[in-house]
């Protein structure tokens, strides 16, 4: 698996009602606690090679506990502007 810089997973753990679901559709990401059965994100920069079962673990998550965001766009240097003459 090769990490990447791009969108990042977010897990609402607070959100997890523990089905499971993430964990059999990306045992390489999603792993579940001991304690409380509730998601855990193994690897929140997911590479390119498995961005589509990221993005399907995130559409059947039954409590909407996962999302995954996009990196900003690099914003670009605001032209400086000349002053206006009087």
């Amino acid at each position: 698996m090769v990490t990447g810089a791009g969108p990042r997973i977010v897990a609402d753990e607070t959100r997890c009602v523990g089905a499971g679901q993430c964990v059999l559709t990306a045992p390489d990401l999603f792993d579940q606690s001991e304690d409380e059965g509730t998601v855990l994100v193994l690897d929140d920069r997911p590479g390119e090679d498995v961005l589509e079962a990221v993005r399907e673990a995130v559409h059947i998550c039954p409590s909407g506990a996962l999302s995954l965001r996009e990196p900003r766009e690099s914003r670009e240097p605001r032209e400086s502007r000349e002053p206006r003459e009087s």
